[in-house]
């Protein structure tokens, strides 16, 4: 059996001309990523969990929106594995239109990378004093995933980790706005709570994505889906065409 090229390398090398989005979810083999009452720690096991740090070290900022933040409280920084040389903790950004990152949240007091809230324009408050602010008009389901790749590219951040939740995954899948998606899926099975992906609804499979995907089994048992959401949306564009 061919083994898998590493799932890092479309990110490593990816061209800096242009965005490049990668987005992680973790589930169980029933697609939850909760149980009802909220829990998810952890679904996913250490080898996941050092892919995740593996991820956020290959990336020049890490996304999550509000509710991930003020549900867990993340650091969003690289521990699990040495940095790079030269390479310094991923900018955090936080979607949070109404301006509900709480001061003390753990991702402003570690290590001092860049921490940006992205706030609606019509939002009247101060971000906490280690933020920097970006301010985007607000549609009606939120604000467009595409215009937040293009600001952040304009600012630096060529490679963007779309980390949580869940619903802000979604978003960015369904806006054609993610390159690459990781999905750590462990092996246990749930049976209730929260689902992973909840995408716009389709009424026929050919309007499924397909996307090619490298399978690699970790050393702890999760499996780790590489799915490459470009070529997906490519390909799915071609079969529009010859139909």
């Amino acid at each position: 059996m061919t083994t898998p090229p590493d799932p890092l390398t479309p990110i490593l090398e990816a061209s800096s001309d242009t965005p490049f989005v990668v987005a992680q979810l973790g589930q169980s083999l029933d697609g939850r990523i909760a149980t009802p009452t909220g829990e998810s720690r952890w679904i996913n096991r250490d080898a996941a969990l050092d892919h995740l740090h593996r991820l956020r070290a290959a990336v020049d900022a890490v996304l999550v929106g509000i509710g991930t933040v003020i549900a867990d409280d993340p650091r969003l920084n690289v521990r699990r594995i040495p940095l790079p040389a030269n390479k310094d903790h991923p900018a955090r950004i936080v979607i949070d239109p109404s301006g509900r990152l709480p001061h003390q949240a753990k991702l402003l007091t570690e290590d001092g990378a860049t921490c940006i809230t992205i706030n609606a324009f019509d939002c009247a408050k101060a971000a906490p004093a280690a933020c920097q602010q970006l301010h985007l008009a607000r549609q009606k389901n939120g604000f467009c995933p595409r215009d937040i790749v293009s600001t952040l590219f304009k600012k630096g951040y060529k490679k963007l980790l779309i980390e949580g939740g869940a619903k802000t995954v979604s978003q960015f899948i369904d806006a054609g706005a993610v390159d690459r998606l990781h999905v750590l899926v462990a092996p246990m099975i749930i049976g209730s709570g929260q689902m992973g992906l909840e995408l716009a609804p389709i009424d026929k499979i050919d309007q499924s994505l397909r996307p090619p995907s490298n399978v690699h089994v970790l050393a702890d048992g999760d499996v780790l889906f590489d799915c490459d959401l470009a070529k997906a949306r490519a390909n799915f564009g071609m079969g529009l065409q010859t139909q």
